[in-house]
């Protein structure tokens, strides 16, 4: 009894008793502060030349690359779970990789190929596409090299041209994932020089030089020649960089900004919400990925629990957005699929 009063003396419990909001299931409901939705989500896809192709990626189990022809039908698949956006990435064969990125410029090119299909497939989906040079390079860096140095203003050149290529595919988005310097600015001004001012962009921010990338690279075969990338990608020590960075690409006319990779950096996505006004989102990347069906094979995590649960962290964390490999496996459980 002596417990019970000093705790009535305090003016709190047994006056206030925080389970009174989580009695049920529809007082839950109605006082929950965060809520995912399909339209969320961005879905990645990776595209590949030939016909009737779909390639699982080994390390990412349950996820695949698509020939074009296949490529349509799972978009309007996700169009009708309730999933609004795509990012487009292509495999693009060696043999037309070189270290001007000259393939990404090419009208016919997988990319621009792609962009126009899905538009007529499925119009109302709003495509986002991959702007970087490494799915293109002869040396899988994100810009052109010389003497061993990754070029800033010269990459900058050729990303404007590729975006407006994009564009005139008819992507509504680009999405530039280089992290050189002045690359919004740049982009932005060339998409307005041609007519394309409706066309957005949404801006790898903050982008990590992140070990969590690795599967990616599997998928598209991108992963760097010689060195690493640690020259344009951000030092995971940091989050004042990453403020610095989402608010210089604001002000060059970024429309969304970004933070890559997910989980180990909500605090940055939280940092980056508060420093901008412009919506933000996440990249909920291969890495984050493949741990959890790894786990989630293993039997040590319920899988379906684990993705709601870790889309829902980012959502608590400020992002609007959420690039994720799950969008499709979330999209059918929040539909009761």
């Amino acid at each position: 009894m002596s417990i019970r009063i000093a705790a009535t003396a305090s003016g709190a419990y047994p006056n206030v008793r925080a389970r009174r909001l989580r009695v049920n299931a529809s007082i839950r409901d109605m006082v929950t502060e965060h809520r995912l939705h399909p339209s969320n989500f961005i879905a990645p896809i990776f595209i590949i030349e030939g016909e009737q192709i779909k390639e699982e990626i080994s390390s990412m189990p349950g996820y695949f690359r698509y020939s074009l022809d296949l490529v349509l039908p799972h978009v309007a698949e996700l169009f009708d779970l309730g999933i609004r956006s795509v990012l487009l990435f292509v495999k693009v064969p060696d043999e037309l990789k070189d270290n001007e990125g000259t393939e990404a410029l090419n009208p016919e090119g997988l990319m621009q190929r792609s962009i126009r299909a899905i538009k007529e497939k499925c119009p109302e989906m709003y495509v986002m596409t991959d702007v970087a040079l490494d799915p293109y390079s002869s040396f899988g860096h994100d810009g052109i090299v010389e003497d061993g140095q990754i070029v800033n203003d010269e990459t900058v050149r050729v990303l404007s041209r590729m975006a407006v290529s994009h564009a005139s595919a008819g992507a509504d988005m680009v999405a530039p994932s280089d992290m050189m310097d002045g690359r919004i600015g740049g982009i932005r001004k060339a998409l307005e020089f041609e007519g394309f001012e409706h066309v957005g962009i949404m801006a790898y921010s903050a982008k990590y030089a992140s070990c969590y990338y690795g599967p990616f690279r599997d998928a598209l075969d991108s992963a760097p020649g010689f060195g690493d990338k640690k020259t344009y990608q951000m030092d995971p020590a940091n989050v004042r960089e990453a403020i610095r960075e989402a608010q210089l690409d604001q002000q060059e006319g970024a429309d969304i900004v970004m933070v890559k990779p997910g989980l180990p950096y909500l605090d940055v996505v939280r940092a980056v919400k508060e420093s901008v006004g412009v919506p933000v989102s996440v990249y909920h990347v291969s890495g984050e990925y493949a741990m959890l069906k790894a786990a989630a094979a293993k039997g040590w995590l319920n899988e379906e629990q684990a993705i709601i649960e870790t889309l829902m962290s980012f959502r608590r964390a400020g992002a609007d957005l959420i690039a994720t490999y799950f969008a499709a496996d979330a999209a059918r459980m929040l539909n009761g699929k």
